[in-house]
């Protein structure tokens, strides 16, 4: 085992324990709240989902490459790889469906309350939980090709068109079912991206306005501290970047792995951090969110606000 690859593999190991961490804390505050009988709010629903694919997401895809990185080969079959993989195409995608799913429905709870947008509020409140649970079915869905397209890192048959990538190897084949399937997985993404970057920029220009509305009303001392309006866009907008950062590098990874000819394994842990520095900043973004920190361990200590 190389030095360099034991030494990326600790760091690694480090970053998944923060992330996971950081993702089971925020799960156990929603979990204990939803047992002593409390009513999780519409955007809490989206979180709890998005939090539990990001953790889904660092387990599935940082503890494989860790293992390997630590020296251990072979430790996946083919039902472990096609399993493993599976879940992690699939949390991947929900974790960027629930990302579009909050920044709209953000944008539509900050708009102004006219009649239209009033009714408009309350029917998307009502599907909020249905929306949460369809996404992981549409993307359990999606990725119902993905097994068949993995197996383990041993594969004596047709080797001329697998990739071995360390722990698994994928068949790579360039027909037209490949192509349309790819094309509706693109396509999907593609859609969230654009609704998500539509709906937070649309939610920044809403809190702007309304930010030169009021600012004259506001005493000299009030208006030298950070507006809830203010924290929230800076929410939305440090989340939203990280994501499409952390995405951008992903599919880069995908393209590289997919058109290269050569051994691709030098390399993967560095791209790998970066894939996976959503779900592991995302927690403590929300966190640091959260007024009373202690709230997130001890919510039946005080009330909630």
């Amino acid at each position: 085992m190389a030095s360099d690859n034991l030494a990326m593999g600790i760091f690694l190991f480090s970053q998944i324990i923060v992330g996971v961490l950081g993702n089971s804390s925020i799960l156990s505050y929603y979990l204990i709240l939803i047992l002593t009988g409390r009513h999780l709010m519409p955007k809490d629903v989206i979180i709890e989902h998005l939090t539990l694919a990001n953790c889904l997401s660092l387990i599935s895809r940082g503890i494989p490459r860790t293992m390997l990185d630590f020296g251990f080969k072979y430790f996946l079959d083919d039902v472990g790889c096609k399993l493993i993989i599976y879940i992690y195409r699939t949390t991947r995608g929900m974790s960027l469906y629930a990302m579009c799913l909050l920044s709209c429905f953000q944008v539509i709870t900050i708009n102004p309350s006219n009649s239209r947008w009033m009714t408009l509020k309350h029917r998307v409140t009502k599907y909020i939980v249905p929306s949460c649970s369809l996404g992981w079915i549409v993307h359990l869905i999606l990725n119902f090709l993905t097994p068949a397209r993995v197996s383990g890192p041993i594969y004596n048959k047709n080797a001329t068109n697998r990739r071995n990538y360390g722990y698994c190897s994928w068949f790579v084949s360039g027909n037209v079912a490949t192509a349309l399937y790819m094309f509706l997985l693109c396509f999907s993404d593609g859609l969230c991206l654009g609704l998500m970057a539509c709906s937070s920029v649309s939610m920044v220009s809403l809190l702007y306005r309304h930010k030169r509305q009021v600012k004259y009303i506001h005493s000299a001392q009030n208006f030298l501290k950070v507006s809830p309006e203010d924290r929230a866009a800076q929410t939305i907008l440090i989340l939203v970047c990280i994501f499409v950062i952390s995405y951008s590098f992903s599919s880069i990874v995908v393209i590289f792995v997919t058109y290269s000819k050569g051994p691709i394994l030098w390399g993967v842990s560095v791209f790998l951090f970066l894939e996976i520095c959503f779900p592991i900043v995302c927690p403590f973004v929300l966190i640091s969110n959260i007024k009373s920190s202690s709230s997130i361990f001890l919510p039946c200590c005080g009330k909630r606000k």
